[in-house]
């Protein structure tokens, strides 16, 4: 063996290199480590990352909470068991011990719902309602906690007048739909099933609501579309924060031995930590949101802190994505910059941005809802189709405006000094800029094209009721009609302040006398009792004296005038209130009874029958009769509805009061509606909170170069001035792809459900918004852009 061998052996092996996966692990440790130790700029720029981060996991998190949500308030609605209850009038219940005689008492003050009911118990044991623990007794109720701040508030006398019962508890949690809900049971000793009462047994309604229709889940689908896509395109902007002062301390890392993969995973790992740092902070925010969310009402909606509990998937889903979306986007990003250990490139610069692929995202989103097809709206639809189409229209948008930014400001010249300095900076580095308004351009398109599709849909979940809000603004409904109780009813509505005109009535039924088979129908006509001013709003009388009788015929129905001739026979006896549980009221139509055209009351309703004044016929004496008061009012007098509303109270706690409205609305619809603006308003503060830490971390950057202008003498104006046009134009871009794109998706949409669109200009409020919503964070911006502009930040370590 010669020395060189001996040598050779004296050498250790050289060890083997770890595996990639230990390699992997090992770098993005490292990038952990940078995040968390280094130093002041570095916990700076990692918060900045897990703020931003957590502001999009906390509005996920509410998301997530929806469906628990709304399972818990339709469970507390069916243990109230209001759609049997109120809304079936023949849902009466045997008479015992725990039988409960209530009717519905719902009114509204001032454009707020006060939800009641008037009851009495039949025994000694009546059933509570959920969250009531005494049966209130007579003249008392017990009140959600809401009502009961509202009653004890200044102003609102209307309503304690219309509400004079004296509080003795309130109603738990269990019972009531949200915190803010206003409702009230008032025990009663006088309400009977003849004052319109309802015999119930128990409470609890297992029947579950309507389906939503085609049309309305389209809607649905394309709510949570527009709402979350704009959140996941932050929470992807927002880990990107910070970009350039890491490539620039990764440089240094190449210089002393790594290589480019190294760099890369280091940087995944300094994402990776900002964002597992950023669920914790959205964690945290939604916590202590919850600790507000009672108390906030955002469009007449609000939530108990107990309902909103996160999905166990879905927040494993958000759990997961969001890290990984960190690391993806961060890998992705620095595809595009050579990190040399000199210093960075970014590659690209020469020949710009690429048009194609860009569009091929949109492009292939439109294709696809294309390829669904159209629906009828009665036919069922793929919400997995129209949520991916849209999906890719809208991600596809977002990836349009960086080449849209980058060939606009390219060609800009000349100009002021501020328009200078700020187009220069936007030619220089685009990228920043076009991801601090992406989320703004997402959320604008998004609402266009719902806007469109509510346009679209509105006359399929609007209808026209024929009523005259110009004859009458109000309809009141009394069926307890005693003695002199219409004649009273109708005297008080007409001394109410602001009430101009009343047109009241009492409706009842009369029948043909007579044995009838069974499979016959018993001759049956409807009989109104007014006077003479009264029946000239119901039908066309030209002569009127108090003690006359009408029969009154439609004007264009022959089948229905035969109808009401087989009952109203002049000179003979019709049976008025049979079958009402009373003794019926008999009464001769008087030969010389004259024959009239009925016609439309405010109501939209044209009415025929018998009709008689008050003079021919004791309204105070039919049994199952109705009193109808419709009421016009001045409504330049203050509070004048709520005026004729305690009046229709006094005149019977059990009132169906009614507003006049030429157009009805679907409440389906309307609760998407309210859903959207909820949400949209939800985003609109995130996307706000976004963008002004986007703008501080910008400012932050570029701290030195602004100090260096400073210290040359520019003026502080100019320097707001270019960073509001740094701002603005990249907006204004931004907004104009928001509009094509949102026209676009909402006219694709349009045409899949068949309809037309009826505006195309209604995308002007949508840009309003976004204009407003850049200037006030351009606004907020501005108090830190004036402490960075000093001498003193060109002073370094």
């Amino acid at each position: 063996m010669t020395l060189l061998d001996d040598k050779r052996a004296a050498v250790p092996p050289r060890p083997a290199p770890p595996s990639w996966a230990a390699a992997a692990l090992r770098d993005l440790g490292l990038g952990v480590r940078f995040a968390a130790a280094g130093g002041r700029e570095g916990w700076i720029r990692t918060l900045l990352t897990a703020v931003g981060v957590g502001l999009g996991v906390a509005l996920l998190l509410l998301a997530s909470s929806v469906p628990h949500l709304l399972d818990e308030r339709n469970a507390r609605e069916q243990a109230r068991g209001e759609t049997r209850i109120s809304d079936a009038p023949d849902a009466r219940a045997a008479k015992s011990d725990s039988s409960v005689v209530r009717i519905n008492a719902t009114s509204e003050y001032r454009d707020r719902t006060v939800a009641g009911y008037l009851m009495r118990a039949d025994g000694p044991a009546p059933v509570l309602p959920p969250g009531v623990d005494r049966f209130p007794a007579a003249d008392t109720m017990v009140v959600s906690p809401a009502l009961k701040e509202l009653l004890a508030g200044p102003g609102n006398e209307l309503l304690r007048e219309r509400l004079p019962y004296a509080i003795t508890g309130t109603i738990d949690d269990a019972g009531l739909r949200s915190p803010n809900e206003l409702l009230y049971y008032a025990g009663s000793d006088t309400l009977t099933p003849a004052k319109g009462g309802h015999r119930i047994e128990g409470y609890g309604d297992p029947r579950q609501g309507d389906p939503l229709p085609p049309l309305l889940i389209v809607l649905v689908v394309m709510v949570c579309v527009v709402l979350l896509v704009p959140v996941a395109i932050f929470i992807a902007t927002a880990v990107r924060f910070g970009g350039d002062r890491r490539d620039r301390r990764l440089a240094a890392l190449r210089l002393v031995g790594a290589d480019i993969r190294t760099t890369r995973r280091i940087a995944a790992g300094e994402a990776m930590f900002g964002a597992l740092l950023g669920l914790l902070i959205g964690l945290a925010f939604f916590l202590v949101g919850l600790l507000f969310v009672g108390s906030v009402e955002i469009w007449d909606v609000s939530a108990f802190p107990a309902d909103l509990v996160p999905d166990p998937r879905l927040a494993l889903l958000i759990v997961v994505a969001v890290p990984l979306t960190a690391v993806l986007v961060t890998l992705i990003a620095m595809r595009s910059v050579v990190i040399e250990p000199l210093g960075v490139v970014r590659r690209g610069r020469e020949r710009g941005r690429r048009l194609g692929w860009r569009l091929l995202m949109p492009a292939a989103g439109l294709a696809v809802l294309a390829a669904t097809g159209r629906t009828n709206g009665y036919e069922p639809v793929n919400p997995f189709a129209i949520a991916s189409g849209a999906v890719m229209v809208l991600v596809g948008l977002a990836l349009l405006l960086p080449w849209v930014v980058e060939a606009c400001v390219n060609r800009l010249r000349g100009g002021p000094v501020p328009w200078q300095l700020a187009t220069r900076r936007l030619q220089l580095s685009s990228g920043a800029a076009s991801r601090a308004v992406s989320g703004v351009t997402v959320a604008v398109a998004g609402a266009i094209a719902l806007q469109m599709l509510f346009a679209a849909m509105n006359a399929d979940f609007h209808r026209v009721t024929g009523q005259d809000p110009s004859r009458a603004q109000f309809a009141a409904y009394s069926e307890d009609v005693t003695g002199e109780a219409a004649t009273s009813a109708i005297e008080q509505f007409r001394a109410t302040p602001g009430v101009e005109a009343v047109i009241g009535s009492v409706e009842a039924y009369a029948t043909k006398p007579g044995t009838y088979a069974d499979d016959a129908m018993q001759p049956t006509t409807s009989l109104t009792v007014g006077t003479c001013a009264t029946l000239r709003e119901l039908a066309r009388i030209d002569r009127c004296e108090d003690g006359d009788a009408f029969v009154v015929h439609p004007p264009d129905n022959r089948d229905q005038a035969g109808w009401v001739d087989r009952t109203a026979r002049k000179g003979k006896t019709v049976l008025i209130g049979e079958g009402m549980g009373a003794e019926p009221f008999r009464w001769t139509l008087p030969a010389d009874t004259e024959t009239v055209l009925g016609r439309k009351d405010p109501m939209g309703e044209t009415h025929f029958g018998i009709m008689a004044t008050t003079g021919a016929l004791d309204a105070g004496k039919l049994p199952g009769a109705t009193i109808v008061a419709q009421v016009r009012v001045d409504e330049s007098v203050p509070d004048v509805a709520e005026h004729v509303r305690n009046t229709a109270v006094r005149i019977d706690p059990g009132v169906r009061f009614v507003e006049l409205n030429s157009v009805a609305r679907d409440r389906q619809y309307d609760s998407v509606q309210t859903g959207l603006q909820v949400g949209a308003t939800a985003v609109l503060l995130l996307i706000a909170a976004s963008m002004l830490v986007s703008q501080l971390e910008q400012l932050r950057e570029r701290r030195r170069l602004l100090s260096v202008l400073v210290a040359f003498g520019t003026r502080r104006p100019t320097l707001g001035w270019s960073v509001l046009w740094q701002t603005a134009v990249p907006v204004a871009l931004g907004l104009a792809v928001a509009v094509a794109g949102g026209l676009g998706l909402g006219g694709t949409l349009a045409w899949m459900i068949g309809k037309s669109v009826a505006d195309w200009w209604l995308f002007w409020p949508m840009v309003g918004a976004g204009g407003a919503l850049i200037a006030l964070v351009t606004l907020a911006s501005l108090p830190p852009l004036w402490r960075l502009m000093r001498p003193e930040g060109l002073r370094t370590e």
